[in-house]
């Protein structure tokens, strides 16, 4: 099976933001629950509920046979980037990610950091010296000797004779230099005949499946090498499933990226397009028979944190890379090779920066307030609860027809959702000042430069952030107000805000007054805007991008 399709037009023409496709964990819980329900038999107890029993037989034609099952899980994958799709095109996306402030994203990337900690304790349990060793040098490189400068990584400026000042080479470095030398350890290990690295008989026997001396090496996939996608009922539910979980890893992961980089909040228009993208890079995975489908890299994500480097050329080149290996089964085959506690150090030391990302959210919004509080624990508490509840007992959840079912435990089985949606209802549901719902910091900055010029300089940085290419400018008329276009282009979106900004200024002036602010969990003193203002997210050094 192929990897996943090639990602290179994403970064250039969608977020612009130096994000790496790959797929992600929340296709893979609905694709395991669809897939499980398919390889088990319905049998009915006493009190009639349907209840999964283990088929006996060792070559079982229940629903369908394996080949089957993965057509069906291709078809869920096909059906979520339609979804995707469409949530991109009428603009959902754009609109969803402006009503999230800080008491919806912290909650929210703090629970995609901690949502891997399993499969990170499983694969370092293999072997806990080498990932604790992978730990260990990444965080020296990144953190105790970040700050290193080597005299010959400075090069000449492509204008002029002068020469730029030397790059903190071992932080840049800091994830793949610590990689290089435990896999080198590895091998050495492994060449030595020593015993390092503990698999149980399934783990071998994948390890042996993988590999890769009988496998040719080029190879193009066409759509239908491994049958057509199979769209059913059940395929449905999964994929509404997963497009509903992959668009709010996705947006968090734009959001988590920006953040980490110091670029400016990230525009509608440019989630949007993103989310378009994602969507037909989830249809071609569908249709190659691929059992999951595209969306943002955490880890990526969180690695350019570590790193402090952003470049969108380095990922057009592993974009390209990937289009290589994509060909070339004997050459992919050799990502299988890579350890599994090498996979584990890896997930601790970048899904960790997830974590402390959005912890950091929290300085922007008032936590002292009961009502903060309640949002945050509350979310963060049934996003742990639910998914250990129904994977002890998932025959509890039947409502008596089967896509429903699988619908329900497919989303509620994805911390990301759980904790994304409750923070977000009770955060536009539950009464709050605005300083206390951490928008303060968003106006304040309107409210500082309306004196002196109209805030459109922070406009002008994201629209040179996330603006589309130049050439690509051209192409589109000059009016791209005709549906779909609309959300898409980020021309008739600045003229809106920009209409909405020139009215808000005298609402934004009794935003705070004592009579108008309510509260579910009153404190004392809210009535009156605290003197010392938090930081503004918009106030961080911006990230100049690369072209």
């Amino acid at each position: 099976m192929s990897l996943p399709p090639p990602r290179l037009w994403e970064g250039r023409l969608c977020w612009r933001l130096p994000l790496v496709q790959i797929p992600s964990f929340e296709y893979l819980v609905p694709a395991m629950v669809l897939s499980s329900h398919l390889s088990l038999s319905a049998s009915t107890n006493r009190n009639g509920t349907a209840v999964a029993s283990a088929c006996p037989a060792p070559h079982c034609t229940i629903a369908g046979s394996r080949a089957a099952s993965l057509r069906e899980v291709s078809g869920a994958v096909l059906v979520s980037g339609l979804i995707q799709l469409v949530l991109g095109v009428s603009g959902t996306c754009g609109w969803a990610a402006r009503h999230c402030g800080p008491m919806v994203l912290a909650p929210t990337l703090s629970i995609i950091g901690l949502s891997a900690y399993k499969e990170a304790a499983f694969f370092c349990s293999t072997n806990w010296g080498v990932a604790l060793l992978l730990m260990f040098l990444a965080v020296t490189f990144s953190q105790h000797l970040g700050s290193c400068r080597l005299p010959f990584c400075a090069w000449p400026q492509a204008r002029g004779g002068s020469t730029e000042p030397p790059v903190p080479t071992l932080r840049t470095f800091s994830v793949l230099l610590p990689f290089a030398v435990v896999c080198i350890v590895c091998a050495i290990l492994s060449h030595l005949h020593v015993p390092w690295e503990s698999l149980d008989l399934a783990m071998a026997q994948l390890s042996w499946a993988n590999s890769t001396f009988h496998a040719p090496w080029f190879r193009i996939p066409y759509a239908g090498e491994w049958g057509w996608p199979l769209l059913t009922l059940r395929a449905l539910a999964a994929g509404i499933a997963m497009a509903i979980g992959c668009s709010m890893n996705s947006v968090g992961c734009y959001v988590l990226c920006g953040r980490l980089l110091r670029a400016p909040r990230l525009p509608p228009h440019a989630c949007n397009r993103g989310l378009c993208m994602e969507g037909l890079g989830s249809l071609l995975a569908g249709l190659l028979g691929t059992p999951g489908g595209t969306a943002a890299s955490i880890a990526n994500t969180c690695a350019a944190g570590l790193t402090e480097a952003g470049s969108r050329p380095s990922v057009q080149v592993s974009a390209l890379v990937c289009v290589v290996l994509g060909m070339s089964p004997r050459l992919a085959g050799l990502l299988t090779r890579i350890p599994l506690a090498v996979h584990g150090g890896v997930l601790c030391v970048t899904y960790a920066v997830a974590v402390g990302t959005g912890i950091s959210y929290f300085q922007y919004a008032d936590i002292d307030s009961g009502r903060n509080i309640f949002i945050v624990g509350f979310a963060m508490f049934m996003a742990l609860l639910v998914p250990r509840w129904l994977g002890t007992a998932p025959a509890h959840l039947a409502t008596g027809w089967v896509p429903l079912d699988l619908l329900f435990l497919s989303l509620l089985m994805v911390p990301v959702f759980l904790t994304g949606f409750l923070s977000f209802f009770l955060e536009n549901t539950v009464s709050g000042t605005v300083e206390e719902r951490g928008l303060l910091s968003e106006l304040a900055p309107q409210k500082a430069g309306a004196g002196n010029h109209h805030p459109r300089g922070e406009r002008g940085e994201a629209s040179h952030a996330y603006g589309l290419p130049a050439g690509l400018r051209r192409l589109l008329p000059s009016s791209c107000k005709a549906f779909p276009c609309c959300f898409l282009c980020p021309g008739s979106e600045e003229e809106e805000e920009e209409k909405k900004e020139e009215g808000s200024h005298a609402a934004e002036e009794g935003t705070a007054a004592p009579g108008e602010e309510t509260h579910l969990l009153p404190r004392p003193g809210s009535g009156e805007l605290q003197p010392a203002r938090r930081p503004s997210e918009m106030e961080m050094p911006m990230w100049h991008t690369v072209a």
